[in-house]
């Protein structure tokens, strides 16, 4: 399949309490098309959310793309970049002998991410860049309400 078909993916996690109820938020755009996806967990961390995120996003792409993905997490992006290899060379233990966090999503996400020709871009949060703004108003707009489960 020909790889002419260019997205970009900004991602954002929110916890309410680190951990708590957690939402995460995708803004996507190709050509003059824009996407966005949001969901939540009752109980989770942010670096989860950060994670799911992305796997959300690449989820929902069907076509052989070039992407460009934009976070605000440096744990997503140097995990992706430069942590990952190493982590998988370690038998999933961290430079310092503990398990990798998140193991389940990580793989998932290198699955995925695998299908794809991906630069990995950080953008500071909070900072005017419109589109991650987006990302983050989908993500705390997700998180679920405590008194949403209670019966």
């Amino acid at each position: 399949m020909k790889n002419n078909c260019e997205i970009f993916i900004w991602t954002d996690g929110a916890c309410a309490g680190n951990p708590g109820p957690g939402g995460w938020g995708v803004f996507m755009k190709h050509n003059n098309v824009s996407k966005k996806l949001k969901g939540g967990e009752l109980n989770t961390t942010n670096n989860r959310m950060e994670l799911t995120a992305v796997i959300k996003a690449l989820e929902s792409i069907k076509l052989k793309s070039k992407i460009q993905i934009y976070t605000d997490s440096q744990y997503v992006k140097n995990g992706m970049t430069t942590w990952l290899l190493k982590w998988k060379n370690n038998n999933w233990k961290t430079s310092s002998k503990k398990d990798v966090k998140n193991k389940d999503l990580w793989k998932k996400l290198e699955n995925l991410a695998n299908n794809y020709e991906i630069s990995w871009n950080w953008v500071k949060g909070h900072s005017g860049n419109k589109e991650n703004e987006i990302a983050d108003s989908l993500a705390r707009s997700a998180i679920p309400s405590q008194r949403t489960f209670i019966h």
